[in-house]
């Protein structure tokens, strides 16, 4: 399986993107404009636009493609549609859900089998979530000194409108499908949408 190893902070800062949306709390301490580069052409801000939302959800160019033709075949805004994909990724939810420090962790975690949809054990970080699905740390890993550490750092966190989680618990809900209002980072995906459709 392919992975992206390069540092974190170095590639939010080549992307221009805050470290806290990706899950760090750290802050780079180099000026931001102490390098200035030449104007970007077109090409080169639909491509940073792509780069930068699969960095933050972890995903890579064949699958990125995928999640762009599914969107094109649904009726609506294709760019939103395939944001909305990215958020219903299985790895996403648990993130947003205060599970997991960071995107690249709750991955981990599903991947190693911790985590159930409506009461299955899925280990697939890629699989979409549906409105009514039950997602819960499984029953095993509930005693586990890992997952109480990080209900007590992350369990607090504010979860979004389509989530509903009692803050002390290991299961949450989703309410709703997600909307453009609940991405919560800068992004243009129309660029990205201006990009596929070349």
């Amino acid at each position: 399986m392919a992975k992206n190893t390069q540092p974190v902070l170095k590639r939010c800062k080549t992307l221009g993107l805050s470290p806290a949306v990706l899950g760090y709390s750290k802050e780079t301490t180099r000026n931001p404009k102490a390098q200035t580069r030449r104007k970007q052409s077109e090409y080169g801000r639909q491509l940073a636009e792509k780069q930068k939302v699969k960095f933050i959800y972890g995903v890579l160019e064949k699958q990125f493609l995928k999640y762009y033709k599914i969107a094109e075949r649904k009726r609506g805004i294709t760019g939103e549609i395939m944001l909305q994909l990215l958020e219903q990724r299985l790895d996403n939810v648990v993130f947003r859900m205060g599970f997991a420090a960071t995107r690249r962790e709750a991955r981990q975690l599903v991947n190693h089998g911790h985590f159930t949809v409506n009461g299955k054990r899925c280990n697939i970080p890629s699989a979409q979530v549906k409105v009514g699905d039950v997602i819960a740390v499984c029953q095993k890993s509930q005693s586990s000194v890992k997952f109480k550490t990080l209900l007590e750092e992350y369990g607090k966190k504010a979860t979004p409108k389509w989530i509903e989680r009692a803050p002390d618990t290991f299961e949450g809900k989703i309410v709703a499908q997600p909307t453009r209002e609940d991405i919560d980072y800068e992004v243009a995906e129309n660029l990205i949408v201006e990009l596929y459709s070349r």
